[in-house]
């Protein structure tokens, strides 16, 4: 007897019924209330990248506010630091003694490299017989070395040494190095050149600490007579105790004197090539090249465009 056999499909379809169709597909209200909800989030990030945006305009206001308001204030403070420091340059310029137009006869010039330099030079009458002459160089530039400088000059014009004879010029730098120790001067020292005139014999006594040598110069048979007049020792303020050493040189009528400081000749002629000091005496011996303006206007051809590296002091003296 054969047995019937039904034919069934190897892969049926099952169709969800009524409920998961439903389940699958969210209503319209459902949809509605969840963009209502993003909506809300949305629209709550807005207010609150506004109030950000908002707090960082206000702030960038106020920090432009408070950078102008700062701006100003130092425009102002500039202003007077300015000022002060043109009042300071008047008052170092103002110490500077006047030309002298009778025998020994003084004419100068100092330029300084900024607004405030350490050079500074002087020359009085200590007696009826002897008149100083000095020149001195404070190390580094700026308030702090003028004001050493201004100093110094006035204890010298002012014979403001105790127990000192400003006619030896020795004993002047011995008593000045013991005044003005480094270590209580901002650690500056100062070097200088000093001298005494004797009207009476003719004779120039005279010390260095640290100087350039001054620059004698005299009419001669054959031409100008150099000579370098320097009696060596350290700069003022280094070491205590040290005892300087004074030199002579007989001085004759129309004879004269140059003091300088090594700003006056510390040019470089080339890349890495300084003037040497030797071309500058040559200078110096050429008829008028002993004049001060001569001289400036020299050195500055050397230097190029620009201020001089170093203050450029120098006084002469003529006899």
């Amino acid at each position: 007897m054969e047995k019937s056999t039904v034919s069934r499909p190897r892969n049926p379809v099952k169709r969800p019924g009524p409920g998961k169709a439903r389940a699958a597909r969210p209503s319209v209200s459902v949809q509605l209330a969840e963009a209502k909800a993003e909506i809300a989030r949305l629209s709550a990030e807005y207010e609150d990248l506004k109030l950000l945006y908002e707090a960082t305009i206000d702030h960038g206001e106020a920090v432009e506010d408070e950078l102008a308001e700062k701006n100003i204030l130092l425009q102002r403070t500039q202003k007077r630091l300015d000022e002060e420091l043109a009042d300071a340059t008047r008052y170092v310029m103002s110490i500077l003694p006047t030309p002298r137009t009778v025998a020994p006869a003084t004419d100068w010039l100092l330029v300084p490299s900024t607004e405030l330099g350490g050079d500074s030079f002087g020359y009085h009458e200590i007696d009826d017989d002897h008149i100083a002459f000095y020149l001195l160089d404070v190390c580094g530039h700026g308030v702090g070395a003028a004001l050493l400088s201004v100093t110094a000059i006035n204890v010298l014009r002012s014979s403001a040494l105790p127990n000192t004879d400003f006619r030896d010029p020795a004993a002047v730098l011995g008593a000045l190095n013991e005044a003005f120790p480094m270590e209580k001067q901002n650690d500056m020292y100062f070097t200088i050149w000093y001298g005494v005139y004797r009207r009476s014999t003719g004779q120039l006594s005279y010390s260095s600490a640290g100087h350039p040598p001054s620059i004698h110069l005299r009419d001669g048979a054959d031409g100008i007579e150099v000579a370098e007049l320097t009696a060596r020792g350290v700069a003022l303020g280094t070491f205590p105790g040290i005892t300087y050493r004074c030199a002579t040189k007989e001085i004759e009528p129309g004879d004269r004197l140059l003091l300088l400081s090594d700003g006056t000749f510390e040019v470089e002629t080339g890349p890495g090539e300084m003037l040497p000091f030797s071309s500058f005496v040559d200078f110096l011996a050429l008829p008028g090249g002993d004049e001060p303006a001569k001289i400036h206007e020299w050195i500055r051809s050397l230097n190029g465009e620009g201020p001089l590296p170093d203050d450029f002091s120098l006084l002469r003296v003529v006899f």
